[in-house]
């Protein structure tokens, strides 16, 4: 009888240590954190970055034309809009088969302007160069802390032509300071049928 009551009080000691421990980093968690990532991602939030991010793929490819330093271009860019500082993103960008998926801020670079060796398919994609990228949203679905937008967007070559069709599935977090992060980047050529004769 006498083991079982140490054994009890025993426990009774180490949970209230780790109740107080506990209730001590409870009152250290900054209250700004908590109203930050309790802010909503609106329609709106997505469409916005959905616009700077097409700005962004045209300003790299102009930058390139004008023989200026494009990779800082194509670095802001990718620095200001994706969330690899909160960890891998999942990139799946449009033109690529070798290496299909980048999870690293460099496989991502490689995409956009190309140069890199260890990606020899990529060619720049954001350095072809392109005057326009027009988006047309299917849907956007927010849950918590994470949006998740998927659609057409339609890429106009600078020297002239149709646009490319491209379909796209981008999600959105915010980071620590409140900004809205790209975390997830799926971007497909459309199915084009075989046909039979």
């Amino acid at each position: 009888m006498k083991k079982t009551n140490l054994l009890i009080l025993a426990f009774l000691v180490a949970f209230s240590s780790v109740s107080s421990k506990l209730a001590a980093q409870e009152k250290q968690i900054d209250p700004t954190q908590l109203t930050i990532n309790a802010v909503v991602i609106t329609e709106k939030d997505v469409l916005d970055i959905q616009k700077i991010w097409g700005e962004g793929i045209v300003n790299i490819g102009n930058v390139f034309s004008a023989n200026g330093d494009y990779k800082s271009a194509a670095e802001k860019h990718i620095d200001e809009l994706y969330g690899y500082n909160l960890g891998p993103v999942l990139f799946k960008p449009t033109l690529a088969s070798e290496i299909q998926f980048r999870t690293t801020r460099e496989g991502a670079l490689s995409y956009f302007i190309g140069h890199n060796p260890d990606f020899p398919e990529d060619h720049g994609f954001a350095i072809r160069p392109w005057s326009s990228v027009r988006w047309e949203s299917i849907g956007i679905k927010t849950i918590g802390n994470m949006s998740v937008a998927m659609g057409n967007y339609f890429f106009t070559p600078a020297s002239g032509g149709e646009e490319v069709k491209v379909e796209y599935t981008f999600a959105y977090t915010r980071d620590n300071e409140g900004k809205l992060r790209i975390i997830m980047h799926g971007s497909h050529l459309p199915y084009s049928p075989i046909v039979k004769h």
